[in-house]
């Protein structure tokens, strides 16, 4: 027997399209994490991505190829004056140019690209548009944004307008899944998922190298989220030169090693799943992203809530309940009289990582019941 080995020819990509919403990257955090446990399941998937969040968030996380970015409004959220404030007037005024929606242009797009299928982390023009598109649609929340706006509605009545509207895209969802922490439980989710993660790429011991933290130093990562912040009184940290403080988001340029300070870009070489693995505790904004890789790595979690939020209730009991964790008033973050309590947050007991991965939940419910092989 001869001849030529027989080439092996890739699998047709099957083409789903995800629709993200651009508030923080919370929500584009866990449609990585979704996106990475789906293509562990099936590697002919391609992802059309229509979202406002910048290409390089996707490209840290998924393979080019796997991808496709369609810069594209897919929902208002909440406008931020800061990552502690929104700002309910400019939102209004979005809302009401950004609805009724108008699905037809989207839906011909959806067409084009031949999706088989349309997920939404959580934007209501994405299952508009998959219905007209007569398309199986899922929806993956932990809220929705008009459970959000109704929390505001004795401060800003004009939110009233945009509910129905709302409520009525979110249900036009073939499957309704939902992720912990879950704000407002739905008897119509299919699906209940423990928190969804990014992974880390690198051991704890590279990226620590890589940080320049020495192998058995306590580390503690200070983070805001998706949404740019202005660190104060970063000094006080300096007079803990056994702890080092790895903190996003606190510089222009990438990286600046400052005796017990690492500061990093908000976007740097660093990949923010690698980071928190490497740390011993997490101090910031209780934000969806923090709070599932928190979960994953099972390390202690000083949390700061943003009090004018509706989310904040819920997702503060979850933590307290779920991790080891102390919330602490934004005006002591911001102080930094946190660090009094320290030593107490490093000391607390840390529990047994998860059995499974919220993702990984999500990726096979969805491969499961949407088509995900080549027509």
């Amino acid at each position: 027997m001869g001849g030529a080995p027989r080439r092996m020819t890739a699998p047709a990509p099957v083409h789903w399209a995800y629709w993200i919403t651009a508030h923080g990257f919370g929500h584009a955090s866990r449609a990585c994490a979704v996106m990475e446990a789906l293509l562990r399941l099936n590697p002919a998937l391609h992802f059309d991505l229509f979202t406002q969040v910048p290409a390089w968030f996707f490209a840290d996380a998924l393979p080019a190829a796997a991808f496709t970015l369609h810069p594209t409004q897919a929902d208002v959220g909440l406008v931020q004056s800061s990552p502690m404030e929104e700002n309910l007037p400019a939102t209004l005024e979005k809302l009401a140019a950004f609805l009724p929606l108008q699905a037809d242009q989207p839906a011909q797009h959806l067409r084009a690209l031949g999706c088989r299928a349309v997920l939404c982390d959580i934007s209501p023009l994405g299952l508009q548009a998959a219905q007209s598109a007569r398309l199986p649609s899922a929806l993956i929340e932990n809220f929705t944004w008009d459970w959000i706006y109704a929390g505001y509605l004795e401060r800003a009545p004009q939110f009233t307008a945009f509910l129905p509207l709302l409520d009525a895209a979110f249900r036009t969802a073939s499957f309704h899944i939902q992720t912990e922490p879950v704000c407002a439980p739905s008897p119509q989710a299919r699906l209940r998922a423990l928190p969804a993660s990014r992974l880390p790429r690198a051991s704890r011991a590279e990226t620590r190298r890589r940080l320049g933290i020495p192998e058995h130093a306590p580390a503690v990562l200070i983070t805001m989220g998706g949404i740019p912040d202005q660190f104060e009184h970063l000094n006080r940290l300096s007079a803990l030169p056994d702890i080092y403080f790895v903190i996003p988001g606190a510089i222009e340029q990438p990286y600046e090693h400052r005796g017990n300070l690492i500061l990093l870009a908000h976007h740097s070489d660093f990949y923010h799943p690698d980071l928190m693995a490497a740390c011993d505790a997490a101090v910031g904004k209780a934000g969806y992203s923090t709070i599932a890789e928190v979960y994953q790595n099972r390390i202690p979690f000083a949390f700061v809530s943003r009090s004018g939020f509706r989310e904040a209730r819920p997702l503060a009991e979850y933590i307290l309940s779920h991790l080891p964790a102390v919330e602490i008033p934004e005006a002591d973050f911001r102080q930094m009289r946190w660090l009094d309590s320290l030593p107490t947050l490093l000391g607390l007991p840390r529990p047994a990582a998860p059995v499974i991965n919220g993702a990984d939940q999500i990726a096979q419910f969805l491969c499961e019941n949407l088509p995900n092989q080549p027509v």
